[in-house]
């Protein structure tokens, strides 16, 4: 029996290399599929203008009269590698650094290598939450969630890292044989701070965290002294975070740019004395947009427990249908004692003692699960920071974990999300950075249209075009109506006022067939495969006949404009 758990766990260490290395290589390769647009425009997009003075889009959120996001992970994060690949170049140990591989890689393989914070989180707290180190590892690197949401330039992947050094930092850590007191509160006032400035509703999975260290320290003390002063430095080192984001914050969107703050010629003092009067304070404005039900409803309104019912099954699977469960069960035992308890005229020890499996690992999971579900928008994403307190549960105590349809449903998620779901229109924005680039274009000064229908927003940053080169319009459709698109086209294509003007349309398959009553000709086209579009999915017949190809494929159409 020895020698066969010593082979089970050899045999599951060799398997989280595997899935490691897939995780480290897949980002490299890279990955097709386009989760959401929020992947691009809270952090490259904007760093890719700022720093590499590249034609992007600026959302919203960082627009100067109400800024909403933070300016210090873009920075630290995107901002970095572009920085990197920008000094390579200059130094000329690169001579072509900046491309749309680079460009879309160099961020992600940053992220993906950061995303090892997770597994190394899984090993420190499997030991204290009972839970088997190699089978939580192998269950949380093969997750789909792991494979393709953190290998991507998401916030809610920081806020998962950054939820995952609180639960260290918070948990007990082992040291011969036993456990050793949390870590000290400073480095977790940081860690939480740091978390409410990357995404506001870091709070609600920050809350049962800092309740059990908050329980831990008061049980362990002993003196009242010693847990106002943990309790106090906590406070300080909060505070003093808070100050250096909303400075970076304020210098930043008060300039409008880093060029701009490059350029700042005032003495620091007068520049203090403006910025006091024009401080920005990222999540305050972020807070005070969302809680307006107006807002909230133009990027779409949801029920309240699709967290529960879909989110959750989408992203972890039966692991979340099982984790309800015990849960059920957990509600049930508590209610039966409390009832026993009430009856008998007893204290309330004891309670929860003999639950199936960790109810404070349950409570990590469905706390925020809870909170979250109180806001009407609700989309997957912004559950991933919830797979470490699942994997942890789901192996804790020896409970057995149903490893077939768990295989099943992560391959069958990567596949969907990681290569599929608007899979066409990275390749797209490759190959027309290739087209707009090439040595006759350049030479001829040719000027080119891109516009895209129906389509995720496309990432200009991409097409690797200077602010300087006003040769190349991008035109983002979005999800126009027939006539809408058809005007636009024709309008596009009888542009008589350029000579050297090619037109490009981009659109998926499924919609092609809207084009036919444009009036408009296409000379050339190119279809780039797969590509699944959930907003205008394929027609199931179409799937089963010789035009499956085009139900999967996104095209890029050259207009045939008149002489």
């Amino acid at each position: 029996a020895a020698q066969a758990r010593v082979a089970l766990r050899r045999a599951m260490r060799a398997l989280w290399a595997l899935l490691a290395a897939l995780r480290a290589g897949w980002s490299l390769l890279p990955q097709a599929g386009y989760l959401h647009p929020d992947e691009f425009f809270q952090a490259p997009e904007v760093m890719a203008g700022d720093i590499l003075n590249l034609q992007v889009y600026y959302p919203w959120e960082f627009l100067s009269n109400s800024p909403c996001r933070t300016i210090v992970f873009p920075l630290m994060t995107s901002g970095v590698t572009f920085w990197v690949i920008k000094s390579l170049q200059q130094l000329g140990l690169c001579s072509s650094c900046i491309n749309s591989y680079t460009l879309l890689v160099s961020p992600r393989l940053l992220f993906t290598i950061f995303s090892f914070i997770l597994d190394y989180s899984v090993y420190r707290l499997a030991p204290f939450w009972e839970a088997d180190p190699w089978k939580t590892l192998v269950l949380l690197a093969g997750s789909y969630v792991t494979l393709v949401f953190y290998t991507r330039t998401f916030t809610n992947a920081l806020e998962g890292l950054l939820l995952a050094l609180l639960m260290v930092l918070v948990s007990p850590g082992k040291s011969g044989g036993g456990f050793t007191q949390p870590a000290s509160s400073p480095f977790i006032g940081i860690v939480t701070t740091a978390g409410f400035f990357n995404r506001p509703t870091f709070l609600a999975f920050a809350l049962m965290p800092l309740l059990y260290w908050a329980g831990s320290i008061v049980t362990s003390q002993k003196s009242i002294k010693a847990v106002i002063h943990h309790f106090l430095k906590l406070v300080l080192c909060a505070c003093f975070t808070a100050i250096v984001f909303v400075t970076a914050d304020t210098f930043y969107f008060t300039s409008m740019g880093l060029d701009n703050l490059y350029s700042i010629k005032e003495s620091p003092f007068d520049v203090i004395a403006q910025l006091h009067k024009k401080m920005v304070v990222t999540p305050l404005n972020f807070l005070s947009y969302n809680l307006n039900p107006s807002n909230l409803a133009l990027h779409g309104c949801h029920p309240r427990f699709t967290h529960f019912a879909v989110n959750g099954i989408m992203l972890f699977g039966i692991l979340h249908i099982l984790a309800i469960g015990a849960g059920f069960k957990m509600l049930k035992k508590c209610m039966q004692q409390l009832i026993q308890v009430t009856s008998n005229h007893r204290g309330s020890s004891g309670l929860l003692a003999h639950s199936e499996g960790n109810p404070t690992l349950l409570l990590f999971y469905f706390v925020p699960l809870v909170c979250l579900s109180l806001v009407s928008h609700q989309e997957p994403r912004f559950l991933i920071p919830l797979i470490l307190p699942l994997v942890l549960f789901s192996t804790s105590h020896n409970r057995s974990v149903r490893w077939k349809p768990v295989i099943i449903f992560n391959i069958l998620g990567a596949l969907l999300f990681g290569c599929l779901h608007q899979g066409g229109l990275i390749p797209c924005l490759f190959h027309l950075e290739q087209l707009v680039h090439s040595p006759e274009s350049s030479n001829h000064s040719r000027h080119y249209t891109l516009l895209f229908a129906h389509t995720y927003m496309p990432p200009r940053s991409l097409l690797n075009i200077k602010k300087s080169d006003t040769r190349i319009e991008v035109i983002d459709m979005a999800g126009s109506e027939e006539e809408t698109l058809c005007q636009t086209v024709k309008q596009q294509a009888n542009n008589f006022t350029c000579n050297d003007c090619h037109v490009f349309v981009i659109i998926p398959g499924t919609v092609r067939a809207m084009l036919t009553k444009c009036g408009v000709s296409f000379k050339n086209e190119t279809l780039i495969f797969p590509h699944l579009s959930m907003e205008d999915p394929p027609h199931i017949p179409s799937l089963f006949s010789g035009n499956w190809q085009s139900q999967l494929g996104l095209y890029i159409l050259q207009v045939g404009r008149e002489q």
